[in-house]
């Protein structure tokens, strides 16, 4: 039976955000994707989200058939991660009240995205006796297990509301074969709960193109090597190996500084907004100010023209539950160098990228300097990637989660318990 109406729930960032800044990232393009490809499915979808700001309004339509619920929940304006779960009862009612004022039965299903969206989630699925899915993005246990030198560890509460709601969820979504096997390992997930769905790529925007050509529209000259990172500017993502590599790579070769770029395009996120020159000061302190460019979240249209002028698309995060930014890379035609984490191995393929095991900057500069030094090398990666991203899709991604809700609500029986637990 397929769903007619999802209450998908992204309570801490809103897909109406700019991905890229502040908590907005691979999570805020998975809803938004996934939503609007739900709809043209006739599948109706209900985004709830906290309101930041008293201007919301109560409601927004994304895209036909895609609307998103501005909840109030706390004091407007962004709050810490770890303080929003302070005010998941208020968010709750707000789910409970928005759905009351609607005709019996609205939602078939609750699809919650990330820790905190969950544990609403599994509360308002209960009261509805609709059965609950959830994406966890990333895990608690496995960031602490990873953490960047200098980076806060997850706190307890989260790592005890992730056990609830593993047990809470009726199905679970993994991004990859490496994050189902973390749920079972760190959670005890059962294997009947989870289905290894991959994010995809709209293959629609993120496409090849001319590199010269890109070079130029980005305002760099045609010669330029241009290492890239895209992404949100934290310890987590690890924007500093690259600059350490970088470093490096001048001092390997200093005949490169006048034509490399590292282009670093993100905005200040966690961590990194209580130290927002950190970069700047890092680079400084390196003796490579002069090759960093810092640029802000881009549209997608602009940004996929920041991969196909790069060399290489660099992602040497710490953790990284799928890694949206390389597959994105690959479909424009862009190698990637990542480290060998998460569910990086999956995104990057064989022979369109670089795994690099563990974060020393030697290493990747090694692997830089040989994809600048070697530009066939540099070609027959890039000529693969494409292959591999048109494999990540989001139609893709969709077909395999109808099929889960499908599973998921025929037939469906609410597991015995009060219908708020999860909030306490």
């Amino acid at each position: 039976m397929l769903p007619s109406r999802v209450a998908t729930v992204s309570l801490h960032t809103s897909p109406l955000d700019q991905p890229g800044t502040g908590d907005a990232g691979g999570l805020n393009v998975y809803v938004v994707e996934v939503a609007r490809r739900m709809a043209e499915r006739g599948v109706a979808v209900d985004v709830f989200t906290r309101a930041t700001s008293p201007d919301l309004p109560p409601v927004v339509e994304l895209a036909p058939g895609v609307s998103v619920r501005h909840l109030a929940a706390g004091p407007y304006g962004h709050l810490d991660k770890n303080t929003l779960a302070e005010y998941l009862c208020p968010f709750i009612f707000g789910m409970l009240r928005a759905e009351a004022r609607e005709e019996p039965g609205r939602y078939d299903l609750v699809h919650g995205h990330y820790w905190l969206s969950g544990k609403a989630g599994v509360a308002a699925a209960r009261r509805w006796n609709v059965p609950m899915v959830q994406t966890m993005h990333t895990m608690a246990r496995v960031k602490n297990a990873a953490l960047a030198e200098g980076d806060l560890p997850e706190p307890d509460a989260r790592v005890r509301g992730e056990d609830q709601l593993v047990h809470q969820a009726d199905r679970l979504i993994a991004n990859t074969d490496d994050e189902a096997r973390q749920l079972k390992e760190h959670y005890a997930a059962r294997d009947h709960q989870i289905s290894v769905i991959p994010p995809g790529v709209d293959l629609d925007v993120f496409t090849p193109g001319p590199r010269r050509a890109a070079l130029e529209r980005i305002g760099l000259a045609p010669d330029t090597e241009l290492l890239l990172f895209v992404g949100r500017v934290q310890r987590l993502k690890a924007p500093d190996v690259l600059v350490r590599a970088a470093a490096r790579l001048l001092e390997r070769d200093p005949s490169l500084r006048s034509r490399l770029v590292v282009g670093v395009v993100g905005g200040l996120s966690g961590g990194g907004m209580s130290e927002p020159r950190m970069l700047a000061d890092l680079a400084r302190s390196l003796g490579v100010a002069d090759v960093i460019r810092m640029e802000p979240p881009q549209t997608r249209e602009r940004l996929a023209d920041y991969y196909r002028a790069a060399t290489a698309t660099v992602v040497p995060s710490h953790s990284e539950s799928f890694g949206l930014v390389a597959v994105e890379s690959q479909a424009c035609g862009t190698p990637v160098v990542a480290a060998r984490v998460g569910g990086l191995a999956t995104a990057v393929g064989e022979r369109s990228g670089v795994l690099v095991d563990g974060h020393d900057p030697a290493d990747y500069a090694a692997v830089l300097h040989r994809l600048i030094a070697e530009p066939g090398r540099r070609d027959r990666l890039a000529e693969a990637a494409p292959e591999h991203a048109a494999t990540l899709g989001w139609d893709r991604t969709v077909d395999d989660l109808l099929d889960v809700y499908r599973a998921s609500i025929t037939p469906y029986a609410a597991p015995a318990g009060l219908p708020l637990a999860a909030a306490r």
